[in-house]
């Protein structure tokens, strides 16, 4: 049994897809079990507290200095002993310490097809205003293995949703949520859980 914690800073609709997922059975063999955000408000918690998963709360604005930050958060995701760790939404710069700790056993989805529109400063509506303000036809959304660089880590899943035209940013993103994200990070876990990838000098093996 795959166990996983989900870090969000916001809604949670990444985590609902996810928790949706496991109750269907479209991913097996895995248990969500805690998942922790830097907000204390973010409804992803109360999302938590409703499925009767653990849920907590580590936010940078508790300490005074960012290394009892970074200590905090490892301590709170060590505690649940997860084999995966996913980044559903979670607006905080990772502590090198965990990346190296969990080498290969945190992934990350992001609103765009990378390398496009990624990287410092790429989050949220800004990636979908950017890919709008380019003009591009097609975006998406990119499932990666995280590492020490912003969105920089190995590829894992991608999914391509067509810009039409007159999209806002806000209807952008929605679409590419429901069209990508929503089911390229649960197909994912599910890979993941069942054994079926591998990451090889910077490139995943996927298992078919």
């Amino acid at each position: 049994m795959l166990r996983v914690a989900v870090l969000v800073s916001g809604g949670g609709t990444n985590l609902q897809a996810i928790l949706d997922a496991v109750k269907v059975g479209t991913i097996d063999n895995t248990e969500v079990v805690g998942v922790i955000s830097n907000n204390k408000n973010a409804y992803a918690l109360i999302r938590a507290q409703k499925a009767g998963i653990e849920a907590h709360c580590v936010s940078p604005k508790d300490f005074e200095e960012r290394g009892e930050f970074n200590t905090a958060l490892m301590d709170t995701i060590d505690a649940l002993c997860p084999d995966l760790i996913v980044l559903a939404g979670f607006l905080v710069v990772i502590p090198s310490e965990l990346i190296r700790k969990y080498e290969n056993r945190i992934i990350n989805i992001h609103p765009s097809l990378i390398p496009s529109f990624c990287g410092k400063g790429y989050y949220g509506l800004k990636v979908h205003e950017a890919a709008l303000a380019r003009g591009v036809k097609v975006t998406g959304a990119t499932v990666h293995f995280v590492d020490e660089g912003t969105d920089t880590g190995p590829i894992l899943l991608q999914k391509a949703v067509e810009v039409r035209t007159g999209d806002t940013p806000e209807v952008l993103q929605r679409r590419v949520m429901e069209e990508a994200e929503w089911r390229i990070l649960p197909e994912a876990i599910h890979l993941i859980a069942n054994g079926k990838v591998a990451v090889k000098d910077g490139q995943v093996m996927i298992q078919k």
